[in-house]
């Protein structure tokens, strides 16, 4: 059972054997081979400056909350391993106050005071790192436009 094609060949119909082909050839099985993995070349032409923006407020504001439990977590390693009371006798032996008047390290850089200073800071970065993102996103925007955008070559795997 043959048909034309539009070039006038034939094309045989599944299941149907030439004179050429063995009886036993449409009993054989067909092998799937795996297919090589396909390439695909993309380019980044535009970055949306409203998700960047959400995108890097969100991981800003959990780089402060790391950094400030990390500042309260150094500040307790530091006390209980008596770093600040040797700071504290090392500076009252350079004062020598002879007046009777105490300086105490701890005033200065206690723990709420530490904890609090972190927090500023904190969120000032979490302004400043958010603002930056998003002016990066409109500048990556301008250049793309001009030079066509960053080239990413996709895999499947």
């Amino acid at each position: 059972m043959s048909t034309a094609g539009q070039t006038g060949t034939a094309v045989r119909a599944e299941g149907s054997r030439g004179p050429d082909q063995p009886a036993d050839a449409a009993a054989v099985p067909k092998v799937d081979r795996p297919a090589a993995p396909r390439r695909v070349k993309l380019s980044i032409s535009r970055v949306d400056p409203w998700s960047v923006m959400k995108l890097s407020f969100l991981l800003s504001v959990a780089v402060g909350i790391a950094g400030v439990v990390m500042i309260a977590v150094l500040w307790l390693i530091l006390s209980s391993m008596g770093v600040f009371a040797d700071m504290n006798r090392t500076v009252e032996g350079v004062l020598n106050t002879t007046n009777g008047a105490k300086f105490d390290l701890m005033d200065y850089i206690g723990l709420g005071r530490v904890v609090s200073l972190s927090i500023v800071v904190a969120v000032i970065d979490v302004i400043l790192i958010t603002a930056i993102s998003t002016l990066g996103a409109f500048l990556y925007n301008v250049c793309s436009s001009l030079v066509g955008g960053l080239q990413v070559t996709l895999t499947d795997d």
